[in-house]
């Protein structure tokens, strides 16, 4: 249906989809297939040093500010690399719109119309095709944390805020306003690694 699609990763921490990011990336490197990778906060060189100030342990912005240099983050993606491939080649993206509300709405309360605005007016007609929505438990995320040589400033939040983001995330895939595919990422990661190929290979 799809030839270039925009296919996203979301999650919260240690629920693997960054490791699945990477695993597809692999796959369509070996098919030859053109594509691009991207992460959030982070991807184009602008957004990448708006990240380092939002995930820098020594920073204490206020919600709002967290916000806004998130928002920042993505419209440099979408002005530099996004628009640029869009209908080109498919594009891989490790957090998106969804993690904005699911982290900054459900976790930390700010307005969702207000998110909702300014992510409809920087992403304009920009549509994500597939998501993949990684689910974990309390305590794989934790072990999975602590193996981590390095944690950031959003690793080490309280539990109960990353129960919040999840179920939150979960709200939104109940929503379908785009396809959801759910990812539980407790099993045994090679049957993870096929739902996701198998996915994608649909969409081609």
């Amino acid at each position: 249906m799809y030839k270039k699609p925009i296919i996203v990763f979301e999650g919260i921490e240690g629920s693997g989809k960054t490791f699945h990011i990477n695993h597809l990336s692999k796959y369509l490197k070996k098919k030859k297939v053109k594509f691009i990778k991207l992460r959030e906060p982070g991807g184009d060189v602008n957004s990448e040093k708006i990240r380092k100030l939002i995930l820098n342990n020594k920073s204490n912005f206020h919600k709002k500010t967290d916000l806004l240099l998130y928002l920042a983050a993505r419209n440099e993606n979408l002005e530099n690399l996004i628009k640029n491939n869009y209908g080109k080649k498919i594009i891989l993206i490790d957090r998106f719109v969804d993690s904005t509300i699911a982290y900054q709405h459900y976790g930390m309360g700010i307005d969702i119309n207000f998110i909702n605005m300014i992510n409809k007016f920087i992403l304009k007609k920009i549509k994500i095709n597939l998501t993949f929505l990684n689910l974990v438990s309390r305590k794989n995320m934790l072990i999975r944390l602590k193996k981590r040589k390095k944690l950031n400033r959003y690793d080490k939040f309280k539990i109960n805020f990353y129960t919040k983001v999840q179920k939150g995330y979960m709200k939104i895939a109940k929503k379908g306003n785009n396809k959801y595919v759910t990812i539980n990422s407790n099993k045994i990661i090679n049957i993870n690694k096929k739902i996701v190929i198998d996915e994608v290979n649909k969409l081609l």
